[in-house]
């Protein structure tokens, strides 16, 4: 995943939780606002150190970036991201957490296709 489509700022991130949506399951909390000048979706991740040490958060945050990238043609290009990781991420494999953000996506519906969602 480029740079130039993460969020870092803390007042993004905000704005975000303000006035965005969000939708969870048990290992994922998913925030999003639509931006509709925007030509492709960004993410930010959080990540707390409930979750373990430096190199499990790395970990976690690895896998949600390289779900995002497998999935980056089927999701919605205008909106803003946030994926919180909670407790239960620090025991999973990549293609359960790849299957735990494909199930809050379909949720939020963020998909652009129709046979994706279901």
């Amino acid at each position: 995943m480029k740079k130039v489509n993460r969020i870092k700022k803390n007042e993004e991130f905000q704005k975000i939780f303000k006035h965005g949506q969000s939708f969870a399951n048990r290992q994922l909390v998913l925030y999003f606002l639509r931006k509709p000048e925007q030509s492709h979706f960004r993410i930010g991740l959080s990540v707390s150190k409930k979750i373990g040490n430096a190199v499990m958060r790395n970990q976690v945050k690895r896998y949600l970036r390289q779900a995002f990238h497998e999935l980056e043609e089927d999701i919605r290009q205008d909106y803003d991201l946030i994926i919180i990781a909670r407790k239960p991420t620090n025991q999973m494999n990549f293609h359960e957490m790849k299957q735990s953000l494909n199930h809050v996506l379909k949720r939020s519906k963020l998909f652009k296709n129709k046979k994706r969602a279901q």
